[in-house]
């Protein structure tokens, strides 16, 4: 683009419109369109924030009455009927069929509040300064989130918390979470910690996916030795997994649950934090944020949850679409075995490992011209990561796949001829 405004202004930070080149104008449903015309198949998702798709019609025509009546848009933590609706809604419709006990807590609108807002919590409810959090995991960009996140830059950020990484399930053979709990149950030199925070599938890791049994082993030490656990459902949460919850499929309860992303249902800024009754223990404005009051995303959250998990229907659906995107990507690594290592992932986030590091990344960058916006994910962005909306069916899918398939023989062919 010439005199392009967001080259010549926009900080140097941008990320995805780099390796997604193009303006974009509208949207709907499973689609993007942009400045030219061009309609572009979304497996980017909002990076797991338009579980719905774009512009839900019934969440915007909710959106757009509120707005015309005047509803309440900023209220800080002040009572408004939108948050009442929205709390008895995710009761009755997420907490009370799993017999969940919770009090919700509203932190600023974004994922790594929550985090920040579960690390606080628990050092506060302990005493205790020590976080254990995992090889692979992603919490966040602000502070505490990156100080438990995997990226070697960031250690010891936050000033008076310890972080001991433990290999997550899969990284290493030969360790076993038995060895986290001799190490907190002898003398190792690891004071005993906090919390535990965990993905139960690592998304930028590289779909990295924990197994029920390694779940409820991490929920047992956690209880034994009086140790908070905190699971990050971010980005696997709000049904992406099929549940609602993505570690309900392990039979565990966590004392805190971090939510964002698809919260709102239709991209707006929503954040929640998910606390035991017990210890709810926070003093008035201990936590707060200017911005934890966002009436326009209760709206739509409520309507979404309204829409979407009254019924079994859609938790069906994710799970019976999930099933069939693995079924396809294990054609394609049968298709291309000198390409392709592994599957990656659980329900509709899935995704390809390839021998080559590199050949994520170019897989990307041709789905984008077949009009597919897909990322990558993984150390060293070695995955190619399908997160569509959860909303696709399966002829869709099959179209997208069906698209990388002759993009993946176009590779493979230079590859021979090379």
């Amino acid at each position: 683009m010439n005199n392009n405004p967001f080259t010549e202004f926009e900080s140097n930070v941008r990320s995805y419109c780099r390796v997604f080149p193009t303006q974009f104008t509208s949207a709907s449903g499973l689609y993007l369109y942009d400045t030219e015309g061009n309609k572009y198949l979304d497996f980017l998702a909002g990076a797991g924030t338009l579980n719905y798709g774009h512009n839900h019609p019934i969440m915007k025509s909710a959106l757009v009455e509120y707005l015309v009546d005047d509803g309440i848009l900023h209220s800080l933590d002040l009572y408004t009927t939108a948050k009442m609706e929205f709390i008895n809604a995710f009761q009755s419709l997420v907490l009370k069929p799993l017999n969940f006990n919770y009090k919700l807590q509203f932190v600023g609108p974004t994922g790594a509040n929550s985090v920040e807002s579960a690390l606080k919590l628990a050092r506060k409810i302990t005493g205790r300064n020590r976080i254990v959090a995992f090889t692979g995991a992603f919490h966040g960009m602000s502070l505490g989130a990156l100080s438990v996140s995997a990226k070697e830059e960031f250690d010891g950020l936050l000033p008076g918390m310890e972080v001991t990484r433990y290999p997550y399930e899969g990284f290493t053979t030969g360790v076993e979470l038995e060895l986290l709990e001799q190490l907190i149950e002898e003398p190792s030199g690891i004071a005993k910690p906090a919390a535990f925070i965990v993905e139960t599938t690592q998304c930028e890791g590289g779909l990295n996916v924990a197994s029920n049994q390694w779940l409820q082993k991490l929920s047992s030490i956690a209880r034994k030795h009086d140790i908070l656990l905190i699971i990050d459902d971010i980005q696997v949460g709000c049904g992406r997994t099929g549940s609602f919850f993505s570690f309900t499929r392990a039979g565990i309860e966590s004392d805190i649950i971090c939510l964002s992303k698809s919260l709102s249902g239709i991209g707006l800024p929503m954040a929640l934090m998910l606390l035991k009754p017990e210890i709810d223990q926070w003093s008035p404005g201990e936590h707060n944020g200017t911005f934890r009051g966002n009436n326009l995303a209760f709206v739509t959250a409520r309507v979404a949850l309204e829409e979407y998990w009254k019924d079994v229907y859609f938790s069906n659906h994710v799970k019976e679409t999930g099933k069939f995107l693995g079924e396809k990507l294990l054609e394609l690594k049968q298709q291309f075995p000198t390409i392709i290592e592994d599957v990656r992932g659980i329900g509709l986030v899935q995704g390809l490992r390839f021998f080559d590091k590199s050949m994520a990344s170019l897989v990307s960058k041709k789905a984008f011209e077949s009009k597919i916006i897909i990322e990558t994910c993984g150390a060293y962005d070695e995955v190619l990561k399908f997160l569509p909306p959860l909303i696709i069916s399966k002829d869709i899918l099959t179209e997208a796949i069906s698209t990388i398939q002759g993009i993946l023989s176009q590779v493979d062919k230079t590859l021979v001829t090379s």
